[in-house]
């Protein structure tokens, strides 16, 4: 079957939306997170929690486009269309980051002047794979799985989650899904609870692997599971309804305090099993009612890839420059934020249509 007869499925464009409010609001937690002394006190609090958020809408989606037509698709050409959709950006990610490595010589990286250039370049070409780098390649020394590009080990799991779904869990019934589903919940939950936040997964060892894995089964499976149980409404303004609740859930402080870990991950846990699935399941019952807030939804979902993957090598950027110059407040840091986020987003734009699309269109002649 062939990628045309494929793509006659109706989308659903506020997904797309808010998965482009997400990806935005990570790229403030990212701009807030070097301004904290640590996970107590980010502006942005909780802004990493977008990256589940990622993975709940990925699984619904995915489950929408392909539980029904696996009589007609083979596992090897879904992986030819998951490459096609998110490898571009992954090699575009990383060779960003390789370019700006030596110039991000800080008080925070004192080393990165005396790395050579071919064990930079060979963390670069396996950032291409989306394998992790051993913490032997960890250049940057900050122990992440892509030190070019560190949110790479998000997209990392992302394909865990599609090999599983793939191979094996496509095949469950809706009571093995919700088992399997019930059960990561509740590893989820212990997760968020015992730590106090479910924060990490990027670092290849094995405390941060199962942080990893725990926090992309739930949503991922959730997801899907959501996506065969639950038949979509008409909700009108759901884009507007849907968007303050992730801007709320996302910019909401610390719960509890350094007394109470606890109580934030409780916060977390139920945020991110029981509301994200809400916000899903609002969003695809949703209506456009408006073209202007179809364009908004379109011009979102577009750039919501491309800035996630492109906008951490402008970061480095900015946190070499506040670690450089001690006692930066956020008065006199955000017109430098505001200007890599501004600037993120314009390379995302300029990506997609430069780069990301008319790579994925050739990429889909050679793999058929």
């Amino acid at each position: 079957m062939n990628n045309n007869e494929l793509a006659t499925k109706p989308h659903y464009p506020i997904l797309d939306g808010l998965r482009g409010v997400a990806a935005i609001i990570v790229v403030t937690f990212h701009l807030t997170e070097p301004l904290g002394t640590g996970h107590l006190d980010i502006l942005v609090n909780h802004g990493y929690l977008a990256v589940d958020f990622f993975f709940l809408l990925s699984g619904f989606v995915i489950g929408y486009a392909y539980d029904d037509r696996w009589n007609k698709i083979t596992i090897g050409s879904f992986f030819k269309r998951r490459i096609e959709r998110l490898q571009p950006m992954v090699v575009l990610g990383m060779t960003l980051g390789a370019i700006g490595f030596y110039f991000t010589d800080s008080t925070l990286w004192p080393l990165i002047h005396t790395i050579p250039a071919w064990k930079m370049l060979l963390v670069m070409f396996i950032g291409y794979t989306i394998l992790p780098v051993p913490l032997s390649l960890d250049i940057r020394g900050w122990e992440e799985m892509h030190p070019l590009n560190s949110v790479g080990w998000s997209l990392f799991f992302e394909y865990i989650a599609n090999i599983l779904y793939a191979i094996w869990i496509r095949k469950f019934s809706k009571t093995a899904l919700s088992i399997l589903v019930g059960v990561a919940a509740i590893l989820l939950a212990h997760l968020a609870i015992t730590n106090g936040d479910v924060s990490g997964g990027w670092t290849l060892n094995v405390e941060q692997v199962r942080i990893g894995l725990t926090r992309t089964m739930y949503p991922f499976f959730a997801g899907l599971l959501l996506s065969r149980v639950v038949k979509p409404g008409q909700i009108k303004n759901a884009f507007l309804w849907c968007s303050l609740l992730i801007a709320i859930v996302l910019y909401m402080p610390r719960v509890g305090g350094a007394a109470h870990l606890w109580m934030n991950g409780v916060y977390e846990a139920v945020c991110i099993i029981i509301v994200f699935p809400f916000i899903v399941y609002l969003g695809a019952s949703g209506v456009i009612q408006t073209k202007a807030e179809s364009k908004i939804c379109k011009f979102l979902g577009d750039i919501s890839y491309p800035l996630y993957m492109v906008h951490y090598p402008l970061v480095y950027f900015y946190v070499a420059w506040i670690s450089n110059h001690k006692g930066i407040t956020i008065a006199q840091a955000w017109p430098y934020a505001l200007l890599i986020l501004t600037g993120a987003i314009v390379l995302a734009y300029a990506a997609l249509k430069w780069y990301d699309e008319p790579v994925r269109k050739w990429l889909r002649k050679k793999l058929g």
